[in-house]
């Protein structure tokens, strides 16, 4: 962690020996690095340099480790004010970018042309999330798959929120469901839908972005990015209707919930097919027949004495099974 204060492993691994011994000199910290004695030498002068050792008193091939509090609260102070100025360079030269623009629409809405650029900018709203991005995942992948997103694990780490909502066809897709039950984690929603109608994420509430095209059109080829105004909280608006009526996806993972009637296989068929999966479908999942779904639909139908798999998801919502 410390290499964000500018400190390589070498010198880390230097830094953390002579905190712990009274004194060392470059022969002792060649040994104990494995590097040769000019290495460590030139591993020295930069710690001294950076005010992390000091020349010892009584010898002068000796040096001694400054108390970290110090040396390092003194390194995090200085970057603290690098970054402090990086972000106002950041915003005065956003502010230039605006201005270039030659219409206030430009100034709200970014167009993005090019896959790896989508793919580009897509990683980057994850890196600058905060506090929670909003998702919605198509079928079909066209800027980053979930194998290649390492951002999203990052911004996880850092206790960034994520909501995802999924498509019904995203399920179909070959060990989906196991990658899903890995994914599931404090901090992490999932819920699915029958049909989403665009691609969509937004990070912070601050902005998001969108396809260029239409549905029916390629994708790959560009997106929008949504910055402020209408437009944008009109992304988050479809998000927040999508996400109230979309189904919890991960109790369909986890199986029954305490004080349910449902064992947790029929609620795990439950969920699944209220989620629009086919019983042929829901029975590949599980390693089940069709029929033994069917057998199992027809037994929770009878429990909640009524006539169609309609009623049955009215009925299982009212009862707490769902």
């Amino acid at each position: 962690m410390l290499s964000v204060l500018g400190l390589d492993e070498a010198e880390l691994a230097a830094y953390r020996m002579l905190v712990t011994g009274p004194s060392g000199t470059a022969m002792e910290v060649s040994g104990a690095l494995g590097v040769s004695v000019g290495k460590a030498t030139r591993v020295i002068a930069s710690l001294e340099a950076k005010g992390l050792v000091a020349r010892s008193g009584t010898a002068i091939d000796h040096v001694v480790a400054s108390p970290p509090d110090i040396a390092l609260g003194a390194l995090i102070v200085e970057h603290q004010e690098g970054i402090r100025q990086a972000e106002l360079e950041m915003r005065a030269l956003r502010e230039r970018y605006l201005a270039a623009s030659s219409s206030r629409a430009e100034q709200v809405v970014d167009v993005v042309r090019g896959r790896e650029a989508v793919r580009q900018r897509f990683n980057q709203l994850q890196r600058g999330a905060r506090r929670e991005v909003l998702e919605f995942v198509k079928g079909d992948v066209v800027a980053v798959s979930v194998d290649e997103n390492v951002e999203e694990e990052q911004a996880i780490s850092r206790g960034v929120v994520y909501r995802f909502l999924l498509e019904r066809q995203t399920l179909e897709r070959p060990g989906l469901m196991a990658a899903l039950s890995e994914t599931i984690q404090p901090g992490v929603e999932l819920r699915v839908t029958r049909e989403l109608p665009i691609r969509l994420i937004v990070v912070d509430r601050e902005i998001a972005m969108i396809p260029l095209a239409g549905a029916t059109d390629d994708q790959s080829g560009g997106a929008l990015l949504l910055r402020a105004g209408g437009l944008l909280d009109l992304a988050v608006s479809l998000f927040e209707v999508k996400w109230r009526d979309a189904t919890r996806l991960d109790a369909v993972v986890d199986g029954a919930v305490e004080g349910s009637e449902l064992s947790a296989r029929e609620r795990q068929i439950l969920l699944m097919l209220n989620a629009g999966l086919t019983d042929r479908t829901v029975a590949t999942r599980l390693g089940l027949s069709a029929r033994t779904v069917q057998r199992y639909v027809a037994e929770m139908m009878e429990r909640a004495e009524i006539d169609t798999r309609l009623q049955l998801g009215v009925q299982a919502t009212r009862r707490g099974w769902i």
